[in-house]
């Protein structure tokens, strides 16, 4: 099961190569696939890039031997020969970029750049091509940090759009490679608002560029403290997420995922639902089948089914299942805290269409036993508005009588409707923009 429902194979594609290489080490450690498999995958990926020396460390691994094919060695000879003509080809501006006295010359205004380094240094467009083309080098090579380095630099000087967005995306897969993930985030920010402006390429090549941007960015948004909340951001735009429910709807796992787990219950929750409703029958995941058997069917059974799948999914998932090391234990914190909303999903939904619920079924339910979903509900109780009481005697929860009052209703559905009227209003806005361009 855990293999059939791994997404590395649709992700891929829509990765840098050298982006691939943390999914198939985390497959390597889970075991999904068989070890031989693995190497294999990861020598294939190397072949379109520098890292020859890695390369030939897992083909020695692989064949358990330590001598490697004559390509290899020639290939090796080849990659440090045409490194060294690059970084001669661009020495002029690296000796002035590592010039902190030259480098305090530089302005906000790239044309004085150009000038200044043109008349000063006789430094031109080809030692700034130079520059880049190193840059691309050595992250071909694996050494990310002089890449994201030379990248920045680049950009400053750059005064070709297309050249300096391709800069942007090398900065960016640079940047994730070395775990930095704010400066990451700073990064995809700075790509979502060039790809959104209205003056990019294509509107194909815009929906492209938001299909490759919502992959790259599930390396940040599970591992920044803040990226639960910036997924759905991000992924629930309008925009974004037709590109998805045309494209990509694996990445629905991702969404859906950000929507359990975080503890604010966005209003975009109820239509979130909608969508899932809509892609249940194109898209296949445990976690999204989840919430369609708690919010669409009510299937309680079938909901704590998928719950259990849901938790193997999240282990072997590169992205969810990301094991945090704690004293001697090893432990997955968003497999435990999505477990635990799923319960809560389950429970709130379950006592909202029951006023009488028997124990013992809901902590079947709620994949608990009995003491252990006792304590859970008590504490829940507790902690929480939840108007009920437990029956120790009859071993129920009794729910009490919660009738909304209709002047909120009227008021919830007045928002609603001046949201979808401020949203029909833009897009006419923008439509009429568009006509009146032309």
């Amino acid at each position: 099961m855990a293999a059939k429902y791994d997404l590395t194979q649709r992700i891929a594609p829509q990765l840098d190569r050298h982006l691939v290489f943390p999914l198939l080490e985390f497959l390597q450690e889970r075991g999904l696939y068989p070890e031989e498999d693995i190497l294999k995958a990861k020598i294939e990926l190397l072949n379109d890039t520098n890292m020859v020396d890695y390369a030939m460390d897992i083909h020695k691994s692989l064949y358990r031997s330590d001598d490697v094919p004559q390509e290899m060695v020639e290939r090796r000879a080849e990659v440090v020969g045409r490194l060294k003509a690059l970084e001669e080809g661009a020495a002029p501006l690296i000796a002035f970029l590592h010039n902190p006295n030259a480098f305090q010359e530089l302005r906000a205004d790239k044309q004085y750049n150009l000038q200044m380094l043109s008349d000063r240094y006789q430094i031109g467009p080809q030692q700034i091509e130079a520059l880049y083309q190193y840059a691309k080098f050595q992250f071909e090579c694996g050494n990310y940090s002089g890449a994201a380095d030379y990248l920045y630099q680049y950009r400053a000087l750059c005064t070709n759009s297309d050249r300096s967005l391709s800069a942007l995306w090398g900065k960016l897969a640079a940047e994730i490679l070395m775990q930095n993930w704010e400066i990451a985030l700073e990064e995809l920010n700075r790509l979502k608002e060039i790809i959104d402006s209205k003056s990019f390429s294509s509107p194909l090549n815009q929906v492209q560029s938001r299909i490759w941007l919502m992959h790259w960015s599930l390396f940040i948004f599970f591992n920044h403290e803040n990226g639960r909340t910036q997924i759905i951001d991000l992924f629930n735009q309008d925009k974004y997420l037709n590109a998805i429910q045309t494209n990509a709807p694996h990445l629905l796992r991702y969404l859906a995922t950000a929507f359990i787990v975080n503890k604010r219950r966005r209003p975009q929750f109820k239509e979130f639902i909608k969508v899932i409703q809509q892609e249940r029958y194109s898209n296949e995941d445990p976690i999204t089948e989840f919430l369609a058997c708690i919010y669409v069917n009510y299937d309680f059974d079938m909901a704590q089914k998928k719950m259990r799948e849901c938790e193997e999914v999240i282990l072997n998932d590169p992205f969810l299942g990301k094991r945090v090391e704690e004293g001697n234990f090893s432990t997955v914190p968003l497999r435990d805290e999505f477990l635990e909303n799923a319960r809560l999903f389950i429970f709130e939904t379950y006592c909202r269409i029951h006023q009488r619920i028997d124990m013992g079924v809901l902590a079947e339910k709620l994949n608990l036993n009995y003491e252990e979903a006792e304590r859970w509900i008590v504490t829940l109780i507790r902690t929480s508005k939840l108007e009920a009481k437990i029956d120790s005697k009859m071993g129920t929860i009794v729910m009490e009588p919660n009738q909304t009052n209709v002047y909120e209703q009227l008021i919830d559905h007045t928002k609603s409707l001046s949201g979808r009227t401020y949203k029909l209003v833009n897009q006419l806005l923008e439509h009429a923009q568009a006509q009146a361009a032309r």
